[in-house]
């Protein structure tokens, strides 16, 4: 199953159940609500607590990437959390800009 963040600010942003249910989570909203909104009021909120997230992942990478250094990968650990939520704060960030609420499963 998908679920599609949408805005009039920016193209919809689509992602797999799971993936858009830890967004959800890290935003602070019920991932369990198939349907939601970020109002204008929350969206500054939500874009410093996805930013954050995305700091606290992209620290984790690094970390981790020193550690692996030696053990190299061939193709890569996949998609890491800060590369699906950066598509989902543009959209936030947009939508912030044009005054428009974020909404998602409607």
């Amino acid at each position: 199953m998908l679920i599609t963040f949408k805005s009039p600010a920016s193209g919809d942003v689509i992602m797999f159940e799971k993936n858009g249910k830890e967004m959800l989570t890290v935003l602070g909203k019920d991932p369990a609500d198939p349907k939601g909104i970020f109002t204008v009021e929350q969206l500054p909120a939500a874009i410093t607590t996805l930013k954050d997230a995305i700091a606290a992942d992209k620290a984790r990478q690094a970390e981790k990437a020193d550690a692996d250094s030696a053990e190299a990968k061939p193709g890569g650990a996949g998609v890491s959390f800060f590369q699906r939520a950066v598509p989902l704060l543009e959209i936030l960030e947009r939508s912030l800009k044009g005054k428009h609420p974020v909404t998602w499963g409607v």
